[in-house]
């Protein structure tokens, strides 16, 4: 029933709409030919005036009794005039006729405004009519006044003007059944000049604007029809539509609930099995999730680890009956946690994507790329006949991350290291060959990164002894196993030792003294770095205030901070409370830093460093010149020191270009305002030339080795002769 009262509704609203639009258009008829009438009617008597000024220029000296004969004339022609009237060319009113009624207008200036001076010189000048448009007559009331030149220029001889009643004029103009019908309102430029049958009941939601187009006037005729126009437009179809559909309605509602008293249990029952089978719908689609989801990685869209090793696991069963091998691939992405820490994890993840992606671009029937957590991705290579195809999809691999990708609208380049296992010489089976490909990789990021390895025999020996060390790593600290070595730098200017270099060594229970390569490695894999570096700037700090008052008080301590260190934002507070405990003075200890590291997220390390450079602490650049060598950072960033890296020092009184780049090196730094190191001095001959290119410190076995803490008296006593050194200056 109440679809039926809706339809009803609104199938008479449509009929009333559709009514409406019909009266709407019989009203703009009814407007149109309205003010054809009147653009007519009015072009007439501007014709009329046209023909009076003619003859009037004709016969320049007629007198003043045939104009007004001639003036009644066409009074009794058009009968519509309030007046004509004679105006000179100075604007004064002289003739009118008729004379009763209108005796006043004579001697008016009718330029009686600057807008009606204007525009009455125009018409002088141009021979152009004019028209004042609605403006309240001299004789009373609303009316318009039609200019027409006598002549234009210097021969113009004044003007013929028709004076118009409002009124007058509309009801001559239009019909008996338009003045009974419509309200008319004149719109002059916009504004309301003047309104007809303003006391007409009208239907004021119907009204039609047109614009009149006549000469020298802005007219716009608002046409309302009369509620008895509107009422004659209408008909009963509205209503009768309406009462048909409700009446129909009833008898269908009762016809509806016969049948659905009938057929109740049927709908239950149609119900129910849909019931069942949205529900059976929604389980194949959990299914169907569930399936995709246990075979693929939501964040990159690739095969994940548990379906790569199902797929490995059945490729190596293939492979064993057909007598092929197969190549597995670890990848780790280099600095990617550095980044992800750095730039967010939002940041990590969209990188991720984007290698995804490349990666995937070399998937296909022979090869199967996944994704396996973190920083890793697997690849699997079938149907291998040679290891140069192997080689050739590692080669393939890393033009995957010869361009930079684009994060966050910045360039940012990485690379990759890759541990390949090959069945059936690694492995004969999934989990082990994955176990020697991770072990590769291992090794393939301890010999430098960016590079690949392959599993070989051996590998897994001194991965258990690597996973041993990894264990006895978590309790080195808290066993206090830790120490530091200290090596002498020396300053060629003044011959003696100024400052050392602090340097971890591991007092390993059972295998004696470690240096950091053997463990270092691990610490930053497992993130344990950022506590030992905590306790090395400690026990630096301590050393130094246990030196204060000794021959050794006055030398400064260098520290080494790795990358994820620098990115702690509590670092400084750390360096700084430490400090503090000690009793240490800031410019006692130096923070030493790769020159990697420098460049690794520039703006952060940026805002690290003037803090550090702040509390007064000295910083260096380790290792420099194997890196990017930038003069833009050494420009910006607050660096007392500059090391520059051993590979330099080692052959440069063998080889000219290392000597050459040392020279330039140590003059850029001086130019700068900075102070430089050679690592690596082992020979009397590389201090010579050190010397010779005003190298301001040196360090190395030629000066000292590493020592304990109590050794470094003995060295310092022992003193640095660098005449003893057969140097020349």
């Amino acid at each position: 029933m109440l679809v039926f009262l809706a339809t009803a509704t609104g199938l008479k609203f449509g009929i009333e709409r559709q009514e409406d639009s019909q009266i709407q258009a019989s009203l703009a008829t009814e407007a149109a030919a309205l003010t054809r009438g009147l653009e007519q009617e009015f072009l007439a008597h501007v014709q009329a005036l046209r023909r009076m000024a003619e003859r009037t220029a004709a016969a320049p000296d007629i007198s003043e009794a045939v104009w007004r004969h001639d003036a009644r004339n066409y009074l009794t022609d058009y009968g519509v005039y309030q007046a004509i009237e004679w105006i000179d060319r100075d604007f004064i009113v002289r003739w009118v006729e008729p004379i009763d009624g209108n005796q006043d207008v004579v001697g008016y200036n009718v330029a009686f405004s600057d807008s009606r001076l204007s525009a009455l010189i125009a018409a002088r000048e141009t021979g152009r009519l004019d028209v004042s448009g609605v403006i309240e007559l001299k004789q009373g009331g609303s009316g318009l006044v039609i200019y027409v030149p006598i002549l234009a220029g210097a021969d113009n001889r004044g003007f013929i003007a028709g004076v118009f009643r409002m009124e007058n004029l509309a009801r001559a103009i239009l019909t008996e059944r338009v003045l009974a019908l419509f309200r008319v309102d004149i719109f002059q430029g916009g504004e309301p000049a003047y309104q007809l049958n303003a006391d007409l009941p009208i239907a004021p939601e119907f009204r039609h604007l047109t614009r009149v187009e006549l000469p020298r006037i802005n007219w716009t005729l608002a046409i309302t029809p009369s509620e008895s126009w509107v009422a004659g437009k209408r008909s009963i179809w509205p209503w009768l539509t309406f009462s048909a559909l409700v009446v129909m309605g009833l008898l269908t509602s009762l016809s509806t609930l016969l049948v659905q008293l009938i057929l109740k249990r049927n709908r239950a029952l149609l119900k129910t099995r849909h019931e069942l089978e949205r529900q059976v719908s929604e389980r194949e689609a959990v299914q169907q999730d569930l399936a995709r989801l246990a075979s693929t990685d939501a964040l990159t869209g690739l095969a994940n680890r548990r379906f790569f090793m199902e797929d490995l696991a059945h490729t190596l069963k293939t492979a064993w009956r057909q007598q092929r091998q197969v190549a597995l691939v670890m990848i780790d992405l280099d600095r990617f946690q550095t980044l992800n820490d750095s730039l967010g994890h939002q940041f990590g993840d969209d990188l991720l994507v984007l290698v995804a992606e490349r990666l995937n671009l070399l998937s296909d029937e022979r090869v199967m790329i996944a994704y396996s957590g973190g920083d890793e991705f697997m690849i699997c290579q079938q149907h291998v006949d040679d290891l140069d195809e192997v080689i050739h999809l590692l080669g393939q691999i890393k033009q995957c991350f010869a361009e930079p990708f684009l994060v966050h609208g910045e360039h940012h380049s990485i690379t990759a290291t890759m541990g390949v296992a090959i069945y059936p010489q690694s492995g004969v089976d999934a989990d082990v060959l994955l176990r020697n490909a991770d072990i590769a990789l291992y090794r393939a990021k301890e010999s430098g990164r960016n590079t690949y390895q392959f599993y070989t025999e051996g590998m897994q020996d001194r991965e258990v002894l690597r996973l041993e060390l990894d264990k006895d790593l978590s309790k080195a600290l808290a066993d206090n196993e830790f120490v530091l070595h200290y090596q002498p730098q020396l300053d060629l200017a003044r011959g003696r030792m100024e400052s050392v270099e602090a340097l971890i060594r591991w007092q390993h229970p059972q295998r004696g003294l470690l240096p950091p390569g053997e463990f270092i490695p691990l610490a930053e894999e497992s993130g344990r770095i950022g506590e030992i570096g905590r306790w090395v700037v400690l026990a630096a700090c301590r050393q130094l205030a246990d030196w204060a008052g000794t021959p050794l008080g006055q030398l400064r301590v260098a520290v080494n901070l790795s990358g994820r260190e620098l990115d702690d934002e509590h670092l400084v507070d750390h360096i700084q409370r430490a400090l503090a405990l000690s009793g240490v003075a800031p410019d006692r200890l130096e923070i030493e830093l790769t020159e990697e590291i420098f460049i690794q997220n520039i703006e952060r390390n940026l805002r690290q460093l003037s803090r550090l450079h702040q509390l007064g602490v000295h910083l260096s650049i380790d290792d420099f010149g194997v890196g990017y060598s930038s003069l833009a950072y050494l420009r910006d960033f607050p660096v007392d020191l500059l090391k520059i890296d051993r590979s330099f020092v080692r052959n440069m009184t063998e080889r000219q270009d290392d000597a050459v780049i040392t020279r330039a090196v140590i003059s850029l730094a001086h130019s700068l305002g900075i102070r430089v190191v050679a690592e690596g001095v082992e020979t009397e001959a590389q201090l010579a030339l050190l010397r010779r290119q005003a190298c301001d410190l040196i360090q190395g076995y030629l000066v000292s080795r590493p020592v304990p803490a109590g050794e470094l008296p003995a060295v310092l006593a022992r003193g640095f002769a660098l005449d003893d050194l057969s140097v020349d200056r």
